[in-house]
């Protein structure tokens, strides 16, 4: 029996003139309308978006948290037995004997600069920092936080958001698209990974609404990215300058000011609209390997002046840990504990005083001194052991606050990153194989971010453990830590030196993030087109600019409004993720036939 023809006749159908000139209109006027609704009601009544974005986002993570975390789990899964089959992973994506169009350098600058430039730089010394002082193990009272033997287990949930499981969401997105584009000659477009399950139903408004999917996670993933890197930014600009107009007056806990902040997104953005007009060839592609060549030379500074033996010890240890607990790290998900359960785990002399214990001994950033310091004093009286039982009953609600704080935002992160990675991968690897693909997407940046967080990373806890920074960088911002890590390894001019390089390195990492966004965005809009109009970009370009600052504002200068947004806007996309696995099984399977 001879297996059937695939549903390979998409149509999605484009102006033929006019302003919208090879855009499919419906794509286009539906992002627009959703973005302008979302500018508009953030612009005017700032304190509400700000509130509900945050009341919306946490019952996405209350109902979604473990659909996040295990269908991450699965991605990665999924991925590696494509790999290792030699039916599927020996194809080529493109006819046969297809060349790749980029050298292996230029290709993987590309991906790595795309796909996560920005998110190393603010979280390199940042995240392995805040894990050492916080993570499951600490949540759980496994192990004490801040101390030596605390290290391994910051390095494996710094690995797992980091590592295989992170870069196999670009790679799922990625490797459907190139799939059906190029051994099918299908639109380069978000709907044609699902073809198969949609058939005829994907060149309807079914259709339209899957690709507008992809573009609003497309803005708001790169909205998070641009949001942070600019905070990073003017810490930065700062630190060299000194103009105390970019940061917020606070001596205590300084901060970017929102005047700081908007400037530095109008300065970023602007060099983003230019180097999209000038397309992938050259703006991305030089901006990329220009990304590259300076990040090594971040890396050889913290291989020279920082702790590069403590580094490389942590990398092995660390990259062990990881593989023995990779299947718990990707599909151990928990759920959120509400004080009824709370109360049944209570011992008798405490279970009059649920209500007040609950919120403290299920609050995942605080502390057992902390939530004991905070007790009301009739509450206080209880004795130790009842304390310690009732904090240790607020376990699984640790747990649940500390994952969907960290992971299950990461995930959100990833995934709506994902349209715009995902297409930016497929649209730069035509002519290698499924095997290359997936392994030099998934594992070699993985590799490299592994190193980049132990030498960075594990430099800052190094220089906390043996006293040389005496908690300074600790108490840094998030985006400051990096710069004073900077500071307690080297001095004088070359710290300057160092440090206008990293502002210079932020600014390229946001602008190939920006301008790769735009491009992608506008190739969603034009129904797979790879030569999109320069004035659509521009627009687009500009749209993006305003999401962010508005945004921004709505958050008072910082950053949770826009976190909250892509949180929301990520889940339907993993819904559709999860479809494109089961779309290309199904391709693949028919495929061998």
């Amino acid at each position: 029996m001879s297996a059937y023809e695939p549903f390979t006749d998409l149509d999605i159908p484009v102006e033929k003139s006019g302003f919208y000139k090879g855009y499919s209109l419906p794509i286009a006027l539906i992002s627009k309308v959703f973005i302008t609704l979302l500018v508009l009601w953030a612009l005017i009544w700032p304190a509400s978006a700000d509130n509900q974005l945050g009341s919306w986002k946490w019952s996405v993570l209350v109902n979604f948290n473990s659909f996040y975390i295990i269908a991450v789990g699965t991605f990665a899964i999924f991925l590696f037995i494509v790999a290792i089959l030699p039916s599927t992973g020996k194809r080529i994506l493109g006819p046969v004997g297809e060349k790749p169009e980029f050298s292996n350098f230029s290709w993987f600058s590309m991906m790595f600069g795309a796909g996560l430039g920005v998110g190393l730089m603010v979280y390199a010394t940042a995240e392995p920092l805040s894990l050492w002082g916080s993570n499951p193990e600490i949540v759980a009272q496994t192990v004490i936080g801040s101390a030596p033997e605390t290290i391994e287990s910051a390095f494996r949930f710094t690995f797992l958001h980091y590592g295989f499981h992170a870069w196999a969401v670009y790679v799922v997105t990625g490797l459907s698209l190139a799939y059906y584009s190029y051994t099918r000659d299908m639109p380069l477009t978000i709907r044609s990974a699902l073809t198969p399950l949609l058939g005829r139903f994907a060149n309807g408004m079914l259709g339209h609404l899957i690709d507008v999917l992809g573009v609003i996670a497309t803005i708001l993933g790169v909205s998070v990215t641009i949001g942070f890197g600019i905070s990073q930014f003017v810490e930065g600009v700062y630190a060299i300058s000194g103009m105390e107009w970019l940061m917020n007056g606070d001596t205590k806990a300084p901060a970017p000011s929102t005047v700081g902040m908007i400037s530095a997104l109008i300065l970023i953005m602007s060099m983003s609209i230019l180097s999209a007009v000038s397309g992938v060839g050259r703006g991305v592609k030089y901006l990329s390997n220009l990304n590259l060549g300076l990040s090594i030379i971040l890396l050889l500074t913290f291989i020279i002046f920082g702790s590069f033996l403590f580094a490389m010890t942590t990398y092995a240890t660390a990259f062990v840990d990881y593989i023995m607990h990779f299947l718990s790290l990707g599909f151990n998900a928990y759920s959120p504990q509400n004080e009824a359960e709370f109360a049944a785990n209570l011992p008798a002399e405490a279970a009059p005083f649920a209500s007040e214990l609950y919120s403290g001994a299920t609050n995942a950033w605080g502390s057992f001194d902390a939530f004991k310091s905070a007790l009301s004093p009739e509450v206080a009286v209880l004795d130790a052991a009842t304390l310690s039982s009732v904090y240790e009953a607020g376990t699984d609600g640790r747990l649940f606050g500390w994952q969907s704080g960290w992971t299950t935002f990461y995930w959100a992160w990833w995934i709506a990153f994902s349209p715009f990675v995902g297409l930016f991968l497929a649209r730069i690897s035509k002519g290698r194989s499924v095997r290359e693909f997936i392994l030099g997407a998934v594992i070699a940046p993985s590799l490299v971010c592994f190193l980049w967080m132990t030498l960075l990373g594990g430099t800052a806890i190094n220089l906390e453990v043996n006293g040389t920074a005496e908690g300074s960088i600790v108490a840094a911002s998030l985006t400051a830590k990096l710069f004073v890590t900077l500071e307690h390894m080297i001095s004088g001019g070359f710290l300057s030196g160092i440090s206008i390089m990293c502002v210079v390195l932020i600014m390229t990492f946001l602008v190939t993030s920006a301008d790769s966004g735009i491009l992608v965005m506008n190739t969603i809009m034009s129904g797979g087109s790879q030569e999109t109009g320069i004035l659509h970009r521009i627009i687009w370009g500009i749209l993006l600019t305003l999401v962010i600052g508005t945004l921004l504002i709505a958050g008072g200068g910082g950053l949770e409004a826009i976190k909250s947004a892509m949180i929301i806007g990520a889940l339907p996309f993993t819904l559709v993720m999860v479809l494109m696995c089961i779309s290309l099984a199904k391709t693949m399977i028919h495929d061998r036939k």
